[in-house]
């Protein structure tokens, strides 16, 4: 009993390294806002010479709001498991 104690732990790190090495690639874990939203702000606000688009569309539902709704339906799924 006391060895299986930190299993759902090593699951949930397994997930996120498998997330992160499937998706993550050369740009990294965009699964946290503050890696993939705070340098789309920079880029948004400084004055750079010939700068494309922030893509907006993209950088605030995907990298704002899916870690946030994901982390939700986890305590949710978290919760209704039969432990």
């Amino acid at each position: 009993s006391g060895i299986a104690m930190g299993v759902d732990k090593l699951f949930v790190f397994g997930i996120i390294v498998a997330i992160g090495m499937s998706l993550g690639g050369l740009t990294g874990y965009a699964i946290n806002p503050a890696r993939d939203l705070g340098p789309r702000l920079a880029h948004a606000v400084l004055p750079i010479k010939g700068k494309g688009d922030s893509n907006f569309s993209y950088g605030l539902t995907v990298p704002l709001f899916a870690p946030i709704l994901g982390a939700i339906c986890v305590v949710l799924l978290y919760a209704a498991i039969p432990w």
